[in-house]
């Protein structure tokens, strides 16, 4: 949610602002809600003043034996208090609303396309015919049985896979521990107002799997529910950073997917992800965002992984996002990059949202400011050390440092 003092003081910096992630918003009805808003309050305070003043004037005429005037006089004051109020109540709900409906401002850096801003790693050169990651895996990747189970897009993990997942989840909690993070499992179930207060909502309906029985939905990405760890809170200045490791399964509808994707676990409705999540003062923000990416490198990185960084389009940043870097994989099968990771600088306007501040040293609560970022999606990222890991008789090579956390040296050559 954006800060309503900025709208006030430059409703035409907001604007050019949001026109750059080409959206149509209509700033101008937020900001006459919002003066409607302060010309009803204290219009309202008054009449309630003055209905103070008539009920003390309608106690001291029955004393002296009348009072029919002055109790005609409050009715009409509270008439007109009633009125006042109830458009009150309406006027907010519709500047919420409208509020909510605002995207974030983006950075003044966040480019106009995307932009490549370093590739690391070369991919291997092979003399043999590159297989994809289904005919790596054979049945450990097991679709046919996943789609009689639950429909298109859902797999059953099998075998040295599961092993080479939880090594992969154990690997990364351990290098995001020597980077102050924190783990956590948290609830993958939530209430409407952990989406509205991430952005997801209204934005990503569509994307999103409800319970309409128990008014709870399935969250996309652990960032949910970490945004949501510290809702309503002030923090202390001596705790900032707070930095979060969440581990969980994520759902999505994936909503008009087509093509290439919806073959084997690329874009699937049911994966597991490790997110990174901070909480900072704002100052230390854009340092942070650095932090994020450069723990996403040392990841791909460490697991020989060729990548590229991609700095997002500002007419591609989701509605929280104020600027965001992909880190893109490359993929022998598709002979191009994939997205496998994202880090967002959301800046104030989840926190907002949330009603989550931090009180610097003897001063007042002010909103602090939030960071995502994907540590490993596991199901691209298995995708990506199988297709290049592969060798010429069909096994796979995997990582040196996922080895000592259980999965095995090399997968065998599909059955």
């Amino acid at each position: 949610m954006l800060d309503l003092k900025l709208l006030r003081a430059d409703p035409e910096a907001v604007r050019a602002a949001l026109a750059r992630r080409g959206d149509v918003v209509d700033v101008d009805a937020v900001v006459a809600l919002d003066a409607r808003r302060r010309e009803l309050i204290p219009q309202l305070e008054a009449l309630r003043a003055a209905q103070n003043e008539a009920n003390d004037a309608i106690a001291r005429a029955k004393r002296e034996g009348g009072g029919d005037a002055e109790i005609a006089r409050m009715r009409e004051v509270a008439g007109q208090a009633k009125a006042l109020g109830e458009e009150l109540t309406g006027v907010e709900a519709e500047l919420h609303d409208a509020l909510t409906r605002l995207p974030n401002l983006p950075h003044p850096d966040a480019p106009p396309a995307d932009t490549v801003v370093r590739e690391v790693g070369a991919p291997a050169a092979r003399s043999y015919p590159t297989r994809d990651h289904l005919e790596l895996a054979g049945q450990r990747v097991d679709m046919e049985r996943g789609a009689r189970l639950s429909g298109s897009r859902f797999a059953y993990l099998r075998g040295d896979l599961v092993l080479l997942e939880f090594a992969l989840v154990r690997w990364t909690l351990e290098v995001l521990g020597g980077h102050g993070f924190e783990p956590v499992i948290p609830p993958v179930l939530v209430r409407e107002d952990a989406l509205y207060g991430t952005g997801f909502l209204p934005d990503t309906e569509q994307q999103i799997y409800h319970l309409p029985e128990d008014d709870l939905y399935l969250v996309g990405t652990s960032e949910v529910a970490l945004a949501s760890m510290h809702a309503g809170e002030i923090l202390d200045a001596a705790d900032l950073p707070l930095r979060y490791a969440g581990f969980s399964p994520c759902f999505r509808r994936e909503a008009g997917a087509a093509g290439k994707d919806t073959r084997g676990i690329f874009r699937v409705h049911q994966f597991d992800k490790v997110e990174m999540f901070s909480f900072v003062p704002p100052s230390q923000s854009e340092a942070e965002h650095a932090r994020l990416l450069s723990i996403e490198e040392e990841i791909l990185t460490t697991l020989g992984l060729p990548y590229r960084v991609v700095d997002i389009a500002v007419d591609d940043l989701g509605s929280s996002a104020a600027r965001k870097f992909d880190c893109e994989a490359w993929l022998p099968s598709q002979e191009r990059h994939r997205e496998l990771t994202s880090t967002s600088n959301t800046t104030d306007y989840q926190a907002r949202r949330l009603d989550i501040r931090w009180r610097p040293e003897g001063g007042k609560p002010e909103t602090l400011h939030t960071l995502n970022g994907t540590a490993v999606a596991v199901g691209r990222t298995i995708i990506a050390l199988l297709e290049n890991g592969q060798q010429e008789d069909g096994s796979v090579v995997l990582p040196e440092a996922l080895t000592a956390f259980g999965a095995p040296a090399v997968l065998p050559p599909a059955a």
